[in-house]
């Protein structure tokens, strides 16, 4: 299922719509250069369809098409940088070593 996704700037959060029912979102915080992506959230109706994937690709090309380094709070986005790892050279603190271990403070 493809999403419609933007940046709703006011809010802090991008938006995943389908048929212009909000499907979903990905709030975050923009401060000195970073992209902190905070947490994902993706309605009851629309699970299992692939827009929490939608949301965090779509933010993390923001942050490169802006030239933001990406710190990646939320689990989902954290393991979405793992199954993808050419998006990696854009997040602080996660290795680009798949067998080393990181940790989240």
């Amino acid at each position: 299922m493809e999403a419609t996704i933007a940046d709703v700037e006011p809010e802090h959060r991008y938006e995943a719509r389908v048929e212009d029912e909000l499907a979903g979102f990905l709030d975050y915080v923009v401060k000195r250069g970073r992209l902190a992506l905070v947490h994902t959230e993706v309605l009851e109706a629309f699970r299992g369809r692939g827009i929490a994937d939608q949301l965090a690709r779509f933010a993390l090309e923001d942050a490169r098409r802006r030239g933001l380094r990406v710190i990646a709070i939320c689990p989902f986005v954290r393991d979405y940088v793992e199954r993808h790892p050419e998006t990696r050279d854009i997040v602080v603190g996660m290795s680009s070593d798949p067998t080393a271990t990181t940790s989240s403070s």
